[in-house]
C-alpha cells in the first residue's frame, strides 16, 4: 500500500525529526507531512509512517520513536534518535532516489551514518554534551537548525508549524549537500588512485581537476607525494597536503619567500614567469599555465631537501 500520510510531533522541533523529515518526504513526495500528537494520528496504519512521536518502534508497523524506555539502541549501545532509526530503514532507498550508484551505497550509507546521523542521535538523547564541540557548538547543524523555531513570545497558533515547514528546505540542503560530496569523494577514488600509478616515485601528483585525493593517498601509502596540481578555470593551482582532516599541518610547506605574495612580486621571489599568488600560509599557490605551476612545484620539492 503506498503511503498517504508522514506524522511526526506538533509543537517545537527538533533536528532529528526535521532530518527524517528531509528523507521521507523525498521518498514518499506525495504524502502529507502531518504534525500533531493526536491519538488517531499517531497510532500505526498501513498507510502512514510515524516517527519521533508514537511511544513504539516497530518498523514492520512503520513507526519510529525512541522516547520510550527503553529506547531502541545501536549494535555498540549508542541511543537511536528518529533520525537514526529512519536512516537505518529507508537510508539506502534515500541513497538511491539521490542517484547514488549501486556499487556505493553501502560505503556511503555507512560513511552518513558516522559522520553526520550518529552525532544526531547522540546529541538529540543526551549522550553527548552540545560543548564538546567548544566555541563552535552554536554553529553545529542541530543548533543552526534550532535557531529557526520561533521566538519565545511569537503567539501565532502556527508558529510552530511555519517554523518547521520554513526549516525543512535549509534542512534538506544540508542533507543533500553531505550525500553529494560523499558520492564525488567515491567517484573521485578511481581517478586519484589512476594518477597516484602513473606518478611513481615521483613527489608531484597531477589532477585533471580539483578534487578530494588526501584519503585516497593515504590508502595507497603514497607517502612520497608532497605536492598536487591541478587545473582551475584558465589557471593552474599547487596545493599542499594536510597529514589529517584535524589539522592544518602538511606533508610539506611552499616556500616562506612566496608567503602572501602575488603576480609580479611572486614572480620575483619564485623566478617563476607566470606565477599569480600564494596564500600567506603557503598551502596553495596559483600560476596562470601549466608549465609555470610545475616549475613552482618543483621548487617547492627542492626546499625540502
Amino acid at each position: 500500500m503506498s503511503i498517504t500520510h508522514l506524522v511526526t510531533h506538533s509543537g517545537g522541533f527538533h533536528a532529528d525529526e526535521l532530518l527524517s523529515s528531509v528523507l521521507l518526504t523525498r521518498l514518499f513526495p506525495k504524502a502529507q507531512l502531518l504534525r500533531s500528537r493526536e491519538p488517531a494520528w499517531v497510532s500505526p496504519a498501513p498507510a502512514k509512517i510515524i516517527y519521533d512521536v508514537g511511544g513504539a518502534y516497530d518498523s514492520a508497523a512503520q513507526i519510529f520513536d525512541h522516547h520510550q524506555r527503553p529506547g531502541p539502541m545501536r549494535p555498540d549501545g549508542a541511543p537511536f534518535s528518529s533520525f537514526g532509526l529512519i536512516w537505518a530503514h529507508y537510508g539506502r532507498a534515500y541513497l538511491t532516489a539521490m542517484d547514488v550508484p549501486e556499487n556505493d551505497l553501502d560505503e556511503i550509507h555507512g560513511k552518513f551514518d558516522e559522520k553526520f546521523v550518529l552525532p544526531i542521535d547522540l546529541l538529540d538523547n543526551g549522550a553527548i554534551e552540545p560543548s564538546v564541540a567548544g566555541p563552535l557548538s552554536a554553529l553545529s547543524l542541530p543548533s543552526l537548525l534550532g535557531s529557526l523555531k520561533p521566538v519565545f513570545d511569537d503567539m501565532s497558533p502556527s508558529a510552530d508549524d511555519d517554523a518547521f515547514f520554513a526549516a525543512l528546505p535549509i534542512a534538506r540542503s544540508f542533507v543533500e549537500a553531505q550525500i553529494r560530496g560523499l558520492a564525488a569523494k567515491a567517484r573521485a577514488r578511481s581517478i586519484v588512485a589512476r594518477a597516484i600509478a602513473e606518478t611513481a616515485e615521483a613527489t608531484i601528483l597531477e589532477l585533471p581537476m580539483g578534487m578530494p585525493y588526501r584519503s585516497e593517498l593515504d590508502k595507497a601509502g603514497a607517502d612520497h607525494i608532497l605536492f598536487v596540481i591541478h587545473p582551475r578555470g584558465e589557471d593552474w593551482t599547487l596545493n599542499g597536503i594536510k597529514l589529517s582532516g584535524d589539522t592544518f599541518e602538511q606533508r610539506a610547506d611552499l616556500p616562506k619567500s612566496w608567503a602572501g605574495l602575488s603576480d609580479s612580486a611572486l614572480e620575483q621571489a619564485s623566478g617563476v614567469e607566470g606565477a599569480k599568488f600564494c596564500h600567506n600560509a603557503r598551502f596553495i599557490a596559483v600560476a596562470s599555465t601549466r608549465e609555470a605551476i610545475v616549475k613552482m612545484a618543483e621548487i617547492a620539492v627542492n626546499e625540502q631537501k
